[in-house]
Order: structure tokens, then sequence, then C-alpha cells
């Protein structure tokens, strides 16, 4: 079986859209947060910066129907639009596409629900269910990109995306599609979606410099921050062509739920998912672990348990990404991947910002795993190699 190659990428948050201001971001000692008023308080959020929330409002204003998409739907069109462009894709022809979004139109279902609240006796609109149904975030994009083949929405929480990316590397080794563009795209920030964050216990109390700080040395409370943001791969099967990345190795599993919002002690699905990840790669272990690691006390402490209990304590990097982008929830495990894709071919990595009791190290690695785990404990491990192409840099 072919090894499947990361041709071609884009991603759009709070860290930016453009590859060299997004690693610019991530390696900032100044967190990409910020604070916006939600449900009547100062909330800190992983909101786009002004520049590409621009991108947003100038795709909305493209065409008449696109006014009428949810956000998460125009971060998904234009974040594809750009890894199709960078991987110079002309002919679509048997090319399918997989989005991923844990909440999908989040922003325009409250919109038309709350009207319906407040006009119970309002004819509404004949729209509303065609463009809150999960499904439309890929149909669009296929759209958008005049793709006609397969379509795949999906929610499977916070592993959304990194689930997706285990498809398309399935359908792709199956030939039942050639090329395929694949991610995870969300915008949960809404005053409803924060709320429900917040009944969890687990949003961040924190201040400024580092309001999310996951893994941060003595840390002894919850510093999750909501964020919204989308990325986009293009797959292809190993032809021997240029390449930012090569999936390796794969690895999935699910544990029995113990509490709706949390892993076990030990992260048992994260251990299992590695391990299958490490052998489907045939390798030991990997320089760099981009952890899930959303800023939770208990669920990071896990989820580092198992990275020890399968890797060793100290033998990889360990980074997350959620200090400077927030949690984006189903798009989170694509960012994750974005960020070990830019490591990869900057040959350097990213460093926590602040004091953390996992180890940091100067190198320049040759292969990443990638973890994500959601709600109900499903957990997804991807491990990349490498790619063949210019430096990024």
């Amino acid at each position: 079986m072919q090894d499947i190659l990361i041709t071609a990428k884009s991603s759009i948050a709070s860290v930016g859209h453009e590859s060299e201001q997004v690693w610019h971001s991530y390696k900032s000692e100044k967190s990409a947060l910020t604070m916006c008023c939600f449900g009547g308080e100062d909330t800190p959020v992983g909101k786009l910066q002004p520049e590409s929330e621009k991108k947003i409002v100038d795709l909305r204003r493209e065409k008449v129907s696109y006014r009428r998409l949810d956000k998460s739907v125009l971060l998904a069109l234009w974040a594809s639009r750009q890894a199709v462009k960078n991987a110079g894709w002309e002919n679509l022809e048997r090319t399918a596409v997989n989005m991923g979004s844990s909440r999908g139109a989040t922003q325009l279902f409250e919109k038309y629900h709350q009207h319906f609240i407040d006009f119970p006796k309002k004819r509404i609109s004949p729209l509303v269910s065609p463009t809150t149904t999960l499904g439309n975030i890929a149909s669009w994009v296929a759209y958008d990109l005049g793709s006609d083949g397969a379509t795949l929405s999906h929610s499977i929480t916070c592993s959304t995306a990194l689930h997706g990316v285990m498809n398309a590397c399935a359908w792709l080794k199956s030939d039942m599609a050639d090329k395929f563009i694949v991610g995870g795209a969300e915008a949960p920030l809404t005053d409803f979606t924060i709320a429900q964050m917040k009944a969890l216990g687990i949003y961040s109390k924190q201040d400024f410099p580092w309001i999310c700080s996951p893994l941060e040395t003595g840390k002894k409370s919850n510093t999750m921050v909501l964020g919204e943001g989308a990325s986009v791969f293009t797959l292809e099967k190993d032809k021997g062509q240029t390449h930012l990345a090569k999936i390796i190795g794969i690895g999935c599993a699910t544990e029995i739920i113990e509490h709706n919002a949390s892993l076990s002690a030990e992260a048992d699905c994260m251990q299992k998912s590695m391990k299958a990840a490490l052998l489907d790669a045939g390798i030991s272990e990997v320089d760099v672990v981009v952890m899930h690691a959303p800023g939770t006390d208990q669920g990071d402490k896990s989820e580092l348990k198992a990275v020890e209990a399968v890797l060793g304590k100290g033998v990889a990097h360990i980074i997350s990404t959620k200090h400077h982008t927030g949690h984006t929830l189903g798009a989170s495990g694509a960012l994750s991947l974005d960020l070990a894709v830019e490591m990869l071919n900057r040959g350097e990595v990213v460093s926590f910002p602040y004091s953390v009791d996992v180890q940091q190290k100067a190198l320049k690695p040759e292969t990443v795993m990638v973890n994500a785990v959601g709600f109900g404990g499903n957990a997804v491990s991807i491990v990349l190699q490498k790619g063949v192409t210019e430096s990024l840099s």
C-alpha cells in the first residue's frame, strides 16, 4: 500500500492565514488570544485577526448565496481554495471532499432559532434546514471548487478533523478517489456555545499573558479557551512527487465512557491510538508530539500520562497549539496537523513560551505525531515524516 502525501495546506485562525504569519504567531511570546464580549462579559477567545476576518467578509460578498452561509462554511471555503491553489490542482476529476466540524453551522442555527423564539408565529425561511445541516460544509466546498467527487461531512467531537484525514487515506488507498481535500472548520464563538463551555467548569479565568496555558508548571485550574478557524489539506498517493509531509502511520481507539466530557485517568484510548500509529509507521518513537492538550487540568494530565506511557518520559519534544489558537473543537486536530507540517518543513520546533513540566528540545524534527481526542473518549493519532519539497521559510 502506498503512503499518502500531504501536498499542500492552508489554515485560517487566530494565528493568521499565511504561512509566515502563522509561524511568527507560534514563535511569539505574546498570545494570539484576544478579549471579546460574550454573554455580556469580557471573554477570552481565539478570534480571527482583522486581516483574516476581512478575507471571510469579502468571500461572503462574492455571491448572494454565500451571504446566507454560516461562518464555519465560509472558513472551509476560504481554506480549501487556498489549499487547492497551493497544490496547483487544476483538474479536480475524482477529487473527494471531507470537511468535518464538531458543531457545524453554530452561528446561523442560533440566529434562526432565536428568531423563531422571538417570533413563533412568523414563517421561517425555507433556507434554515439546508444551510444548518452539517453536510452543507463539504457540499459548498465542492460547489465552490467545481469538484464532482464524493462529498462527506462528519462530526466526531474534537477529533473530527483527524478522523477525516484517516477516512481520506482509506479512500485513496482503496482507489475510491485520486485526490482528497480534507480538513475541519469551526466557528463556535457565540454566547450560547461559550456558556456551554463555561457550564462545564473548564473555561479559563486566568489573565494575560497566558490565559490558556496547557501543561503549565504548577497549574491547578482549567484554562481552556474557545477559538474559531479552519485548516485544509490536499492528499494524494505517493508517486514520487514533491510534498510537504508523508503520512506514515495512523491509529484510532475509543474507550468506555466514564464521564461525557473527560478521558480516563490514563487516557487509555490515546495510548491505544498512539501504539497503533507507531505500529503502522513501523517505528517506536518520534521527535515531536503535538498534543491535543486544550488547557483542561485533568484532561491534559491524562493525555500526558498516555504519551509518557507509550513513548517514555522526556523522549519527544511536546507542544500544543491551544495557548495561541484556543480550542477550535472539530478544527483543532487539523490546526495541530498544520503546525506539525510547518515544523517538519522549517526544520525547527515551536516551544511553550512559559514554564512547563514536559520536554522542550532544540532539534530538527524528522517525524511528528499529532494527537486528538474528543468528548466520548475517541482518539486519533497520525505520524508524519518530513516531506520532499522546498522549505517554507
